[in-house]
Parts: structure tokens; sequence; C-alpha cells
């Protein structure tokens, strides 16, 4: 299973930055329903019989290149992802992202076109208030929304699954029909027990899913710093 610290070293990333306050959503899938929506080369990674997805709203900072700056109007803002636990033609374990929302258009453009990664511009916004936490947010063509709110408990011992649903270093993507993949590092995400208040999505059925069945599993971080991505580089 993957381990809590990364499996790989990006010595020379293309981007850094850090994903601040964020929470996981993740719910229990029959296999079959993941992995008609893979690419070629991928196949669905499965914990207890059962493929997962997961749904994690979270706010990126210090978002800057190597050795420059972060930029004040591109270098914060929220970003939500919708993935799916996968494994790589060699077998390598990752995550397949069915959808990423981007509070920054610039991003969303610059993830498209450099990694073929599936974001989408939108309206999306992080209020905290004490020890619960809002997120929402809304495509800007009007295709998906989502708005939870997690009321966020004391840390947490992980367990393997929690590490197996959060512990992640590789991003699967697809461009110019080519699978191409994209090393992570950063530190151990630092987790708490999280309620879920409130929660209604339609990300799930943007993508091609039914709508979620099974109760969630829900985590809250802190975040991480210094998040290292390496550059996207072709499978095989």
């Amino acid at each position: 299973m993957p381990g809590i610290t990364a499996d790989v070293h990006v010595s020379m990333p293309v981007l850094r930055s850090s994903w601040r306050h964020a929470t996981f959503v993740h719910w229990p899938y029959p296999r079959h329903e993941v992995q008609r929506l893979l690419p070629r080369g991928l196949v669905v990674d499965e914990y207890d019989g059962d493929a997962w997805v997961t749904l994690t709203p979270f706010v990126m900072t210090d978002v800057r290149l190597p050795a420059t700056p972060a930029l004040p109007w591109i270098s914060r803002f929220a970003e939500t992802n919708l993935r799916t636990y996968v494994r790589g033609p060699d077998g390598s374990p990752g995550v397949w992202f069915l959808s990423l929302e981007a509070g920054n258009p610039v991003a969303a453009v610059a993830g498209r076109l450099f990694a073929g990664a599936p974001y989408h511009a939108g309206d999306l916004e992080v209020r905290r208030h004490d020890r619960t936490t809002t997120y929402a947010g809304v495509r800007r063509d009007g295709t998906a929304a989502y708005r939870l709110t997690v009321g966020v408990g004391e840390p947490l011992e992980p367990s393997d699954r929690d590490v197996w649903l959060t512990a992640r270093w590789r991003a699967f993507t697809c461009h110019a029909r080519r699978l191409l993949v994209t090393p992570v590092e950063h530190e151990p995400w630092p987790l708490a027990h999280a309620s879920l208040d409130h929660l209604e999505e339609s990300l799930t059925t943007a993508a091609g899913l039914p709508a979620p069945q099974e109760p969630p599993v829900t985590h809250f971080s802190d975040g991480v710093h210094q998040a290292r991505i390496g550059a996207a580089r072709p499978v095989g």
C-alpha cells in the first residue's frame, strides 16, 4: 500500500505550493463504475474490494515557479479536485483526477495546457469560523457545483485506510492522447477527525459517476507546506 511519506523525490520541481485547509470526503464505489472512466493503461486501485472516489476542497497558497517569488494575483486561490485511486502500467499507485476546479482561471488554463489535467475555472470560496469550515464552488459554465460544511475535530492517528486514501505521490493525466505521470512530494498530511455537517454536490454525476450511495469517510487537514511538483512525463 502507499506509504505515509513520499516514495519519489522531486529534485527539480516545476512548481512549488502549499495546500491549506483541506477536507477529504471519500466514497466507496463498485470497481466497474470507476474503471469505465479510466484511460487505457490505468486500473482501479481497490481497498477492501472497493474503488474509492474523493472530493477534496482546499486552498492553494504560495504558488510559484522555482527560484521566483509568489505573485499576489496568482499565488493564492481555492481549488477542489475529484479524484480516484489507480495503478499505472508498472503497478505504481497514484491518482486520476476526474475533475479539478480552480478559482484562478490562469491556473485552470495552464493545468489543461501543460499536463492535460481536467481543470475547470470556477467561482470558489473557503470560509473558516472557529472549528467549522465551509467550502462552495460553481463552474463558470454552470455544469457542476458543490457546497459542504465540516466540523473539525481532534487530530487522529491514521489507520491503514486513512493513509491509503490520502498519501499518494503520483498524478496521472492524459495529454495529446498520451498517458502522463506527474510526481509530487510533500510532508505527510496531518489528519484530524471531521464531521460532515452539510453536503450538496454535482461533481460526481458531472464526471459520469452515479450519485454516491454510501456514507462518506471524512478527514480534515490544516495542510502541507512546500509541496514540490515535478514535470509531467510520458508513461512507459
